[in-house]
């Protein structure tokens, strides 16, 4: 069973998405968009973007955990990942939004 997107509205009105893994464990979370449609162009991002390697950044935040960014061919960031406890985990989570991030399946929670 593939992952899927969700896409959501936040208290403050403006609209987001996760990506799912088959698990229903958030692998990517996106920045948050003022329009539905910017959010579902977003998801298209996802698709295109999530099989290239050189669209992950692997970074260690400041109190030692680890996570990641997925960007766009224009290096804007269209979602981040989890904090994770060491890079191997992290790698695993790149590894999985990879796989599940050409999911096709559009969950609208708006």
């Amino acid at each position: 069973m593939p992952g899927w997107f969700e896409m959501k509205k936040s208290n403050s009105g403006q609209f987001f998405f996760t990506l799912k893994a088959a698990n229903a464990e958030v692998i990517l979370t996106s920045e948050m968009y003022v329009e539905k449609a910017s959010a579902k162009g977003g998801i298209a991002s996802v698709q295109k973007n999530s099989p290239k390697t050189e669209r992950f950044a692997k970074i260690e935040s400041k109190n030692g955990k680890f996570y990641f960014t997925l960007k766009a061919g224009n290096h804007q960031v269209i979602g981040n990942s989890q904090m994770y406890a060491n890079g191997k985990s992290r790698d695993a989570g790149i590894t999985s939004v990879k796989t599940n991030g050409k999911a096709k399946e559009i969950k609208d929670l708006t």
